[in-house]
């Protein structure tokens, strides 16, 4: 019988209602501990909790500077927004993160966040960005990633003529460190992302929650990869699963309950103000525990 891949263990810092530093205190110790072996940050441009008004920075200007901070930690977004970014401009600070890490970047995107999330949606007027539905998100997001991958690989300009993009001369000088492009995780739950995911995904992500719904949406992403003669154990199934620290026990239970369920990439989202030696206690607590059993 085959063995089940080892799972591997990353950690969650969204950047709102914290200081960079805070973060980055948090990152350094990750980072000098082997059983992390990735870190996260997430994209939104204004808080989706706690003080509405408090600070939220900008999440791939802050995983670059975190990535120049780190040596061995792979880092992304969980997930880019591509209502955000146009995707060629995505792919060009994408290529730029990877160099910056010496090629640690997990490239992060999703559909962008759902009209019913009201924190999320100000934060499009706020910035002047259009708020399209979404049949629209997730057919640019299909375009986008076949468009950032070209741009990470192709060694010659070229048009794009899509339904929501269309480019004309498009290249992308650096490449990515990594060949022949970063790993394409992609975060979401609904079918029609899920669809995208079996085309484009190297890994899909989950948030975690009713894991009845969560093994539910990996079978159906097993559905659609046969539809398309694509290989399901090809995607690495990823969670996301928010840590107590009050209650340990309760984040570990979540955690050999995803691993029993076939996910093997975890991302353990960490709440602020993070206490100190917070990387250590996580590794203590959750990480060697499982990777014994």
């Amino acid at each position: 019988m085959q063995q089940a891949p080892r799972p591997r263990f990353g950690i969650m810092t969204a950047p709102m209602q914290v200081g960079y530093h805070d973060v980055l205190r948090v990152w350094r110790e990750a980072d000098a501990i082997r059983e992390i072996e990735h870190a996260w940050l997430f994209d939104h441009l204004m808080p989706i909790g706690g003080d509405p008004g408090g600070p939220a920075y900008e999440g791939w200007t802050m995983l670059s500077a975190l990535a120049a901070q780190t040596q061995r930690l792979r880092v992304g977004l969980l997930v880019t927004s591509n209502r955000f970014r146009p995707p060629a401009m995505l792919a060009k600070i994408a290529a730029t993160v990877d160099v910056v890490s010496g090629g640690r970047l997990d490239f992060g995107i999703g559909a962008g966040s759902r009209p019913s999330h009201p924190l999320a949606r100000r934060e499009y007027e706020a910035h002047g960005l259009p708020f399209h539905d979404a049949a629209h998100a997730v057919g640019s997001l299909a375009e986008a990633c076949t468009v950032i991958r070209r741009l990470w690989t192709e060694t010659e300009p070229f048009d794009f003529d899509g339904k929501y993009v269309q480019l004309t001369g498009a290249f992308c000088n650096p490449k990515p460190v990594q060949r022949p492009y970063p790993p394409i995780l992609i975060g979401g739950r609904s079918a029609s992302v899920l669809r995208v995911a079996a085309e484009h995904a190297d890994v899909w992500n989950i948030p975690g929650g009713d894991l009845d719904d969560v093994v539910s949406r990996s079978a159906l992403l097993d559905r659609y990869c046969a539809e398309i003669g694509r290989d399901p154990a090809s995607i690495t199934r990823s969670i996301h699963l928010p840590v107590s620290y009050d209650q340990p026990g309760v984040t570990r239970d979540a955690i050999a309950e995803a691993i029993d369920a076939g996910f093997q990439h975890l991302v353990l989202g960490l709440a602020a103000p993070y206490p100190a030696g917070v990387a250590r206690w996580v590794t203590d607590e959750f990480i060697a525990p499982s990777t014994w059993n």
